[in-house]
């Protein structure tokens, strides 16, 4: 019979306290909370519009092409995930900003584009697939908040697209499909994934790649382990570097293909503070 719970949540906490390099990786689950629907749940954007997905796979395409439509038409509509200037964080947002504060949580690496984590005040993170709240060179790759821009103003004035300093075409840094993810948090994220000694998956199916490849590529870094055999002898193994869990309502293919050392089903703005509240159990 396999643990319960609140024994699995106990465990992450055990595990997490004793990790040298813990890492988090988060995705659209943790913000659902927030109000910010998901894409792929059961209630999420491109299962309920599957017009809404295929612009969306078109949106890189037509940026590539003409620059100055891509911004007319990303001004004139609003967001698929409602207004994220009003979205607040949630108790899972929270928990990650403690876990960091404790020392315990080295970086998180975030598929969201909503700037939650930042809001809730997560200091060495990775926003993978972007941010709405930000601008990109396509040329140097700089990045400004969207805010610095008078998009407004260029659009009356006729003057869009936006440009940078070195002469490159600014757009969002949001991550579009079909686009590469930015040379500096795809590095990053490579980085930390090949590092970490424990890797927190939240809230993510772990269907979209190359996001998805992380916690294989953890999986993949082995160390030397020593052991004692009934005999009394020691023998040196391989086993993962890293111990993987994760924190998700339902299995996804990271459970189902062993990537995952256990998942600990439920909401994460229950799971994560739970875990937190555990961590400082054993503090005392």
């Amino acid at each position: 019979m396999g643990l319960e719970k609140n024994d699995l949540i106990k465990r992450a906490a055990e595990d997490l306290k004793k990790a040298k390099h813990a890492i988090a990786l988060t995705g659209a689950g943790i913000s659902t909370e927030s109000g910010i629907p998901d894409f792929r749940g059961p209630f999420g954007i491109w299962t309920t519009d599957h017009g809404a997905e295929r612009r969306a796979y078109q949106t890189y395409e037509k940026f590539l092409e003409d620059p100055r439509r891509y911004w007319e038409e990303r001004l004139n509509a609003p967001s698929l995930l409602g207004d994220l200037e009003k979205a607040e964080p949630n108790p899972s947002h929270t928990a990650l900003v403690e876990l960091e504060k404790m020392g315990i949580l080295k970086y998180l690496i975030t598929q969201n584009i909503d700037g939650l984590h930042e809001k809730a005040g997560s200091r060495n993170l990775i926003e993978y697939h972007g941010s709405y709240f930000k601008l990109r060179c396509v040329k140097c790759g700089s990045r400004s908040g969207i805010k610095e821009i008078d998009l407004e103003k260029l659009r009356i004035e006729e003057k869009l697209p936006p440009l940078c300093r070195c002469g490159g075409v600014i757009k969002s840094d949001v991550v579009h499909f079909g686009e590469p993810i930015p040379i500096d948090a795809a590095r990053r994220s490579q980085e930390e994934a090949w590092r970490c000694d424990l890797m927190l998956i939240c809230g993510t199916s772990a269907v979209v790649y190359p996001f998805a490849q992380l916690p294989r590529l953890a999986k993949k870094h082995l160390v030397e382990k020593e052991t004692k055999t009934e005999s009394g002898l020691y023998l040196v193994k391989q086993v993962p570097a890293a111990t993987i869990i994760e924190v998700n309502a339902e299995p996804t293919p990271l459970t189902e293909a062993g990537i995952s050392d256990y998942l600990i089903r439920g909401k994460t703005g229950e799971v994560l503070p739970g875990i937190v509240q555990e961590i400082k159990g054993i503090q005392r």
